[in-house]
């Protein structure tokens, strides 16, 4: 497993045990930010009209199609650190 990837899944663990729970904007860019990394672009239909969280997440994750898996995972990395400095 390379570096990055294990500091990837280092921050995903971090994510789950912040000192305050991020507002929903940010919940919606740590998502996105996520799905990116571990599955590439987003793909599949989007979901029906009355799934608002769900709608959220996928136009959130829409917005990252074409950022490398790579990118996407530095990105979580340093917005899971922040977050953890409060």
């Amino acid at each position: 497993m390379s570096d990055l990837t294990t500091q990837f899944e280092e921050a995903a663990a971090a994510s789950k045990q912040l000192p305050r729970r991020p507002d929903n904007e940010t919940l919606l860019k740590l998502y996105a930010l996520y799905k990116q990394g571990s599955a590439g672009d987003v793909s599949g239909p989007a979901p029906g009209g009355f799934d608002f969280v769900g709608k959220a997440k996928y136009d959130a994750w829409t917005k990252l199609k074409g950022t490398a898996q790579d990118e996407a995972r530095r990105q979580y990395i340093a917005l899971v650190q922040q977050l953890q400095q409060g």
